[in-house]
């Protein structure tokens, strides 16, 4: 598998899997990361952040989850907030996250994982 072109899925996002779809349909060479069952560490994290085309605050998921630990999205817009409370909590990691060329995107519309393939 290439490791020029990488997507951090969890099985049980339909975004996760519509990029799955795409990827394949386009015939791309990709490795599947689960990063539920391998969390990511420390430095992974701030790498991912520090190549991330997205503003850092989007990593996180404000879902129910998020509300649920009764967080606050005003407390995760720096590097460090967001990359402690993805270590604490990995399924509040936005996803799908798409690797490629050194670049990280997040992919949850067709489109978007359309423009990363195409870049």
């Amino acid at each position: 598998m290439s490791k020029d072109l990488q997507i951090y899925f969890n099985p049980n996002c339909s975004k996760c899997r519509l990029a799955l779809e795409i990827l394949d349909a386009e015939n791309s060479t990709f490795e599947v990361i689960r990063y539920l069952e391998h969390p990511l560490e420390r430095r992974q994290l701030e790498v991912i952040l520090d190549n991330l085309s997205d503003p850092i605050s989007d990593l996180v998921r404000k879902d129910r989850r998020f509300s649920e630990l009764g967080l606050d999205a005003a407390d995760y817009t720096t590097r460090d907030s967001v990359v402690n409370l993805i270590l604490d909590h990995p399924e509040l990691m936005q996803r799908p996250l798409i690797h490629k060329n050194g670049q990280w995107s997040i992919a949850r519309s067709a489109e978007r994982v359309l423009e990363i393939l195409r870049t």
